[in-house]
């Protein structure tokens, strides 16, 4: 009797934590990016974009990266992303809650301590499936279906180097000498571009379609692309991303560093996103309806526009 007790309350305290993780657990969108922060700005990797009217808390530090931080570029660390926080404040209450069931359940809380101090190993178990799982559904894509409207947007007519916040604004790098930048003059042309290539990118990802892919992003960003359209193949789901349309947006920042164009752009824009089974074409997930983000795109010599970051608002 005694051990179907204790047996009952391990398995109470197991399921309290592993409630406790799931409700803590960051809800992961589709689109291409995964509502993650990924991709490279020249040496502005690792700051964060400037606040605009569309993006008024300015965006997240960067999450994943090809460039290597260096001495007063900042570090991928420095900010914290929120999801982290509340993950760690739920795996803790979990903790506490187990402890908070023994003593119900009439072992005293420091007898539920006990109890999960005895269960650490199965709660590591617990947790380390948690995390793979959040990694594993950590995907996000969908296409802008062809021909979807797009509105135009307050981007049209603006001029200048860099929007309501921009600037060169290269700081001092710890003792190196920062990079050489200067001003860049952002046009109508450029604003149609981006907006364009808002719809096209998004299209081209619902398509799977990785050629087009490489064409309208840097080697970086499509490689973040391919790793999520092959984990959408393996769990066998497709994004489909339509009508994508875009709300409003204006430029954060413009800067040149050698040969190399850089535009950060606040776009709100709307669209269907929904993840649809492949086999049946059943739609197993809806997401957001509406996003904000902060596309970076740059361009060489005698080339167009290219998606090289995509980055979350705070």
């Amino acid at each position: 009797m005694v051990t179907q007790i204790s047996r009952r309350r391990r398995v109470a305290a197991l399921l309290a934590l592993a409630t406790a993780l799931t409700v803590a657990a960051p809800v992961v969108e589709a689109r291409p990016g995964g509502g993650g922060s990924m991709g490279s700005r020249g040496s502005r990797t690792y700051t964060a974009p400037s606040a605009t009217p569309t993006a008024p808390g300015g965006g997240m530090t960067m999450q994943r990266s090809q460039t290597a931080p260096s001495p007063g570029m900042g570090s991928p660390g420095m900010q914290a992303p929120a999801q982290g926080r509340r993950f760690g404040g739920g795996f803790f209450a979990g903790l506490l809650g187990a402890g908070l069931i023994g003593a119900l359940l009439g072992g005293g809380f420091f007898g539920g301590l006990a109890s999960m101090i005895g269960l650490l190993f199965q709660v590591g178990l617990v947790v380390f499936v948690v995390m793979l799982a959040l990694r594993f559904f950590r995907r996000r894509n969908e296409p802008a279906g062809a021909g979807a409207p797009y509105a135009r947007s307050s981007l049209d007519g603006q001029q200048g180097p860099a929007g309501p916040m921009g600037g060169p604004g290269a700081g001092m790098f710890g003792g190196q000498r920062p990079p050489q930048t200067r001003p860049v003059q952002i046009g109508p042309n450029d604003y149609q571009a981006f907006e364009r290539l808002l719809g096209d990118i998004q299209e081209a990802y619902s398509r799977e379609d990785r050629v087009t892919l490489g064409n309208l992003s840097t080697p970086e960003m499509v490689s973040y692309f391919d790793e999520e359209l092959r984990n959408n193949a393996s769990r066998g789901v497709v994004n489909r991303i339509s009508d994508v349309k875009l709300l409003q947006g204006d430029l954060a920042e413009a800067w040149a560093e050698d040969r190399t164009e850089y535009a950060t752009v606040a776009m709100r824009y709307a669209l269907k996103d929904v993840m649809v089974e492949r086999a049946s074409g059943r739609i197993v997930q809806t997401d957001a309806s509406e996003a904000t983000e902060l596309w970076t795109f740059q361009r060489q010599p005698g080339r167009g526009w290219v998606l090289s970051a995509i980055q979350q608002t705070r």
